[in-house]
């Protein structure tokens, strides 16, 4: 396993997913206090992570959160915790938590699974500016 940063959160992400692409875009505006770091999916490092973690990525395609050494999130609970984190009044959708998780789950997945289709996916993975490099993983 690679060496991860032990400070920060990880986004796990699609990488050739328009709507997850502009959801690390604004997240990495709102993350004011420099909480989280990203990988693609589709990457040797974000399969790495997948397997080291032991979540199928044939089951979770769009989002995971991890937090090394203490827990992962997938789907719905992954989206809630990281807007918890943001600023701008994101935390305010935390109160979602508060519904049951196979809810906001089937929530997520009709998205997830509609994502190419209302948003459109690129060719290859996102490649970040030399600005957001350090984000990246």
């Amino acid at each position: 396993m690679i060496e991860l940063p032990q400070n920060k959160k990880i986004i796990l992400f699609d990488g050739v997913c328009n709507l997850c692409n502009t959801a690390v875009q604004f997240i990495i505006k709102h993350d004011k206090k420099d909480l989280f770091c990203f990988v693609a999916l589709q990457s040797e490092i974000g399969q790495e992570i997948m397997k080291h973690i032991g979540v199928d990525i044939q089951k979770t395609d769009s989002i995971v959160l991890y937090e090394p050494g203490i827990a992962y999130y997938i789907k719905g609970e992954a989206a809630l915790e990281i807007a918890k984190n943001l600023s701008g009044g994101m935390a305010i959708l935390s109160i979602f938590k508060a519904l049951p998780t196979s809810l906001t789950n089937n929530i997520y997945d009709y998205i997830a699974k509609n994502r190419y289709q209302w948003f459109g996916k690129k060719d290859s993975c996102m490649i970040p500016t030399p600005e957001l490099k350090s984000k990246f993983l």
